[in-house]
């Protein structure tokens, strides 16, 4: 594997970036992975990216593995609108708190909103979870705007509290279906009197089934990531119709999202999959982010207090092994589009971190890099993600 060091670009600066930025040409969606969701070097650099994307490439939002209407408030804070952005960061409820409500997005929302002086550059969720969060979201935007509306919203909240109540029930799907209706012709209707809450009231209704199909499914027993990964992708296609033709996106999110699983052992689909599908391969840039050792940000179990974890050095024959024994410390890989050396074309196991943790059982999935992904950001040792909160409380997950 001698061939791996002659393609690595050592990372010092965003002047190491520019490999990257001429394979992003003309795409479309750039997405930026992570190999867990605590790691301080994943998101910096992630960040760098998608500043020089912006600010050199003219991209129109950021779009990122998280509820709608937290993010809908971090919109409005670095469109210049509401509270700083350290205030609604360090708002995020939801567990993972430390997810997004750490120092290392904030920096990157503080540029934004001094962007934003200029410009006008949003920030939003992706992700399906928020269902509550979204029905409550969608009373308000209707008490504000059309209170006759009010009775069916809360017709679809009339669901008894509780683990099981969590989803919505099927005597209230008719209800549900009602809302999501009528707020996508009232969205339609007054885009171009109030484009940006319409389209969140909007997305916030259409969330709402989403939610309810994947909490069903999940609580049954049978797979729910389809779900979740057809949800996100229908959202990013609909942010880039909002934002309209030449929009394009930065997609943040972990790599298990951001990969191509066609090129994985793994019978799951993906948003990056689903994003190629869509709209090209080569209108869609896939970055995966990897480690070999060091320390990170996660949880012993789901909703339970987040701790710094020590990551073990990664398994003989992996991605990250074969990097540590022959890359430089911190490097960026653009893969040549043809003729791909055989590091890229065979298949290696790959490691990712959730938010849950077990140092002693890593959780690894087999693949070829080279489809995977078209380029790779890689950290030979890495530093916890800083949250924003000086303690991590336990907070009730959605699930």
């Amino acid at each position: 594997m001698s061939d791996i060091g002659a393609h690595a670009q050592t990372l010092t600066n965003r002047g190491s970036l520019d490999a990257l930025m001429l394979r992003v040409g003309g795409a479309r969606v750039v997405m930026l992975g992570a190999a867990s969701h605590g790691t301080h070097d994943h998101h910096h650099w992630r960040a760098e990216i998608t500043r020089r994307l912006v600010a050199e490439h003219g991209f129109s939002f950021v779009a990122v593995e998280g509820d709608w209407p937290d993010c809908d408030r971090v919109d409005a804070s670095v469109r210049g609108n509401g509270q700083d952005p350290r205030a609604v960061l360090g708002a995020f409820e939801r567990w993972p708190t430390w997810m997004w409500a750490n120092e290392e997005v904030l920096d990157f929302c503080e540029w934004l909103r001094w962007w934003n002086g200029e410009h006008r550059v949003g920030f939003h969720g992706l992700d399906v979870y928020s269902l509550w969060e979204s029905l409550r979201a969608i009373v308000d935007h209707l008490g504000r705007h059309d209170p006759t509306a009010v009775p069916a919203a809360l017709a679809a909240l009339r669901t008894p509290e509780g683990y099981a109540g969590r989803v919505v029930p099927d005597a209230c799907e008719p209800e549900v279906v009602s809302l999501l209706a009528y707020l996508r012709r009232h969205a339609v209707e007054h885009a171009a009197e109030r484009g940006r809450t319409e389209f969140a009231a909007w997305q916030n209704a259409d969330i709402v089934p989403g939610a309810e199909r994947y909490y069903r499914t999940l609580l049954a027993g049978e797979r729910s990531w389809e779900l979740r990964e057809t949800h996100m992708a229908d959202t990013l296609d609909r942010l880039l119709d909002h934002y309209g033709p030449g929009s394009r996106a930065v997609v943040w999110a972990h790599n298990s999202h951001v990969g191509d699983s066609l090129a994985t052992d793994a019978d799951l689909v993906s948003l990056g999959r689903l994003a190629r599908r869509r709209h090209g391969a080569d209108a869609v840039v896939l970055v995966g982010f990897g480690s070999h050792r060091g320390e990170v940000l996660a949880a012993p179990s789901w909703g339970a207090v987040a701790q710094v974890m020590t990551v073990p050095p990664a398994r003989a024959g992996s991605v990250e092994d074969l990097l540590h024994r022959a890359a430089p410390e911190r490097a960026l890989f653009v893969f040549p589009q043809v003729d791909q050396p055989r590091w890229l074309t065979d298949v290696h196991d790959h490691r990712r971190i959730g938010v849950i943790c077990d140092p002693g059982a890593p959780d690894y999935v087999a693949g070829r890099l080279g489809e995977w992904y078209d380029a790779f950001c890689w950290f030979n040792h890495t530093t916890p993600v800083h949250t924003l909160t000086r303690e991590l409380e336990r907070h009730p997950s959605g699930v």
